[in-house]
């Protein structure tokens, strides 16, 4: 009888989480995120991004880096633009005119918040691109988590081809990597699951985070830059496919409406801004 009313309450919880949880006889693993300020870039004309719209309109994008407990366990998503910015109060260039900036390295937020990048053992990124995978090397300790494509591209024999620059990320060459070919549940458990959403480069992947008050956040990386692209379904030029990039977007709009889920666009100035940043967390 005991076995049959635990069953049951099993089957009444709403999340994979709880599902987990239960089928162990235990609470779910506490779950905790913090969103980091990782630089900012400063875009003058952000109609490369939006082909055919916002000629010549100046954009601010944000740049953000998650770092997750997870019980005793830390993993961070995207290590935004290199800290060696944050010496420089007047940025660096880019291409298209673009300026990027930090004030505030990534190593003191985490010291702040009693985090060694030793004790970070679960690294993931969203694609390989410089801002966000500025500080990778502080991390090789970990096991990174990647998509095959996104591997191969990266460290294989043409990075620059796909706007990578191996100098950022080389050291996790000698990390334990486990090369994805899809989805992953990180911790077995449901509550941190990447999600393959290849377009904006062969292995773009997002995270899809269940936590227990604030409910399911989906963090897209570059799936799209800002709001209006996502909405409008506008594809950059420089995209590795516009295809993928397409079917991403519904994809994760389909999650999105399915999970209930909040969806936090990386480079989106002015979702950014309404977003608690740490030492607070979200719960």
């Amino acid at each position: 009888m005991r076995t049959i009313r635990t069953l049951l309450l099993c089957a009444a919880l709403a999340t994979m989480a709880l599902l987990a949880g239960c089928a162990s006889g235990g609470a779910p693993t506490p779950l905790r995120m913090y969103a980091l300020y990782c630089g900012e870039i400063q875009i003058p004309d952000v109609s490369p991004w939006s082909p055919g719209f916002n000629s010549g309109r100046p954009m601010t994008f944000s740049d953000n880096c998650y770092l997750i407990r997870h019980g005793s366990d830390w993993m961070l998503w995207d290590s935004g633009l290199p800290d060696a910015l944050a010496a420089n109060p007047d940025g660096q260039g880019g291409p298209m005119g673009m300026r990027m900036r930090r004030t505030k390295t990534l190593a003191s937020q985490l010291a702040e918040l009693g985090v060694a990048p030793e004790q970070i053992k679960h690294i993931a990124f969203s694609h390989t691109h410089a801002d966000h995978v500025g500080n990778a090397n502080l991390f090789a300790r970990a096991t990174l988590y990647i998509q095959r494509p996104e591997y191969d591209a990266a460290f294989g024999a043409e990075p620059g081809k796909y706007g990578f620059n191996p100098a950022l990320y080389g050291k996790l060459r000698d990390a334990t990597v486990v090369k994805l070919d899809g989805d992953k549940d990180v911790f077995g458990d449901g509550s941190v699951v990447i999600l393959s959403t290849p377009g904006h480069t062969p292995g773009h992947q997002s995270l899809l985070l269940r936590l227990p008050k604030t409910g399911s956040v989906i963090l897209s990386g570059d799936l799209a830059h800002f709001k209006e692209n996502l909405d409008q379904r506008r594809v950059p030029r420089f995209n590795f496919s516009k295809e993928q990039t397409l079917a991403s977007m519904d994809r994760i709009a389909k999650l999105v409406q399915s999970e209930r889920a909040l969806l936090w666009i990386n480079h989106d100035g002015e979702q950014n801004a309404t977003l608690a940043h740490a030492p607070r967390s979200f719960d």
